[in-house]
């Protein structure tokens, strides 16, 4: 079985969601995406990665949610998207959001590890757990940015449920470009899994962004790339060959691995 997946790679306007939104619904109808694919834009795509909490995260049902659900409806796609978002709690996290072809929220994920370096974690509650979703007959499991610098995070999900997908919401800087591939190579190769990176271009206050957008097979080949431009990057997934792969080499029946 193949599947179509699609990461977005806009030049994202700092804290201008109207703008933002425009720009994601422009880029997807220029990938053209098949029905039932797997559609991925960056890490807070709908304002930059913006450590103005109070003004920019929102509470469940809000515009960024309802432009998300309306979007995934209207092309008949899986969409995860990452926002700044308010919990009951009243605590803000950094979110990956999934939504499914009928424009419902499947589920969400929550940055584990913010990115101190940023003062991230002085302005977002971290995530406590993994988040797995079905998506055509295979698992998937989202992150977000500085969580891939940390291979325990994937291994914990790897091992209580084998995903066939990680995907990486992120706005990772220009200048850290190539650690951003490796590790995204890395992940796929320990955890025999496809791996989509969804990365942004330009601009905001703080860094430059360098895009490179791609699509790693199981074996740590990019197999898509969308290059430094304003674009996206699409590629097909081979589900059976990925079964094949495992069964050939089982690797992760040899996992011992316990989350602290």
């Amino acid at each position: 079985m193949r599947v179509n997946v699609i990461a977005l790679q806009p030049d994202i306007a700092w804290e201008n969601k109207a703008a933002n939104f425009a720009k994601a619904r422009q880029l997807l109808q220029r990938a053209a995406p098949e029905k039932n694919s797997l559609v991925a834009l960056p890490e807070m795509f709908a304002t930059g990665f913006s450590m103005n909490s109070d003004a920019i995260a929102e509470p469940g049902g809000g515009e960024t949610e309802q432009f998300l659900s309306s979007l995934a409806k209207e092309f008949g796609v899986t969409l995860v998207a990452g926002a700044a978002m308010r919990g009951r709690d009243g605590k803000a996290r950094n979110k990956a959001l999934v939504f499914s072809p009928a424009g419902e929220l499947i589920c969400f994920y929550a940055k584990m590890r913010p990115f101190t370096p940023g003062a991230e974690d002085q302005h977002y509650t971290a995530g406590t757990k993994t988040t797995v979703f079905a998506w055509n007959d295979c698992t998937v499991s989202p992150f977000i940015c500085y969580d891939l610098r940390f291979p325990e995070l994937f291994r914990d999900a790897a091992a209580r449920h084998r995903p066939a997908l990680f995907v990486v919401v992120a706005n990772f800087p220009e200048k850290r470009l190539t650690h951003w591939l490796r590790l995204l190579q890395a992940r796929a190769i320990e955890n025999q899994a496809y791996v989509l990176g969804a990365n942004r271009v330009g601009s905001d206050p703080f860094y430059t962004y360098g895009g490179r957008s791609v699509v790693i097979d199981p074996q740590g080949e990019i197999i898509a790339d969308a290059g430094a431009a304003e674009g996206f990057v699409k590629a097909q997934l081979d589900l059976a060959n990925l079964r094949k792969y495992r069964e050939g080499l089982p690797f992760l029946d040899d996992l011992k691995f316990s989350a602290a």
